[in-house]
């Protein structure tokens, strides 16, 4: 079985998230910090380790557009960094919508009763599972669909 891992790509850091071997649940796996944004190195040497370890076969990375559904300078840098996984991995990677998951991870960690300074350690974790589940429920639908 093989995996699909999601990812939140920030300006310092990435979540990291991989589905169960199904492909129907998404698990927030960690958050990968980096020292300055255009130090990517270590961050994609880590996320070739992981998707080593997972057998991932496909990416799933959040794109970060506007509200009015415009590409703003967030977005162009996921492009680029989608870009860049490509190469690197070979694998295919899905651009996908992330308005509002780190909205919605904030708003399930407060209800959780995790601390305002604590919220920061999970939310872009949280975030990449937020993405990462959003495309296994839409392929899953799909495929019901056509059945």
């Amino acid at each position: 079985m093989t995996r699909i891992m999601g990812l939140d790509f920030g300006s310092r850091t990435t979540g990291v998230a991989v589905s169960d071997p199904l492909g129907i649940t998404a698990q927030g796996v960690e958050i990968i910090r980096r020292e300055s944004e255009n130090k990517l190195r270590r961050t994609l040497a880590r996320i070739e380790a992981l998707i080593e370890e997972y057998q991932v076969t496909l990416i799933v990375l959040g794109f970060p557009k506007n509200m009015n559904n415009t590409i703003g300078e967030r977005a162009e840098k996921s492009l680029a960094f989608g870009e860049m996984l490509k190469r690197r991995t070979g694998l295919p990677v899905v651009m996908w919508d992330e308005r509002l998951t780190t909205v919605e991870a904030n708003r399930t960690l407060m209800e959780s009763g995790v601390r305002r300074e604590r919220r920061k350690e999970y939310v872009d974790k949280l975030a990449a599972v937020y993405i990462l589940q959003g495309y296994l429920d839409s392929t899953g639908r799909m495929e019901d669909g056509q059945n």
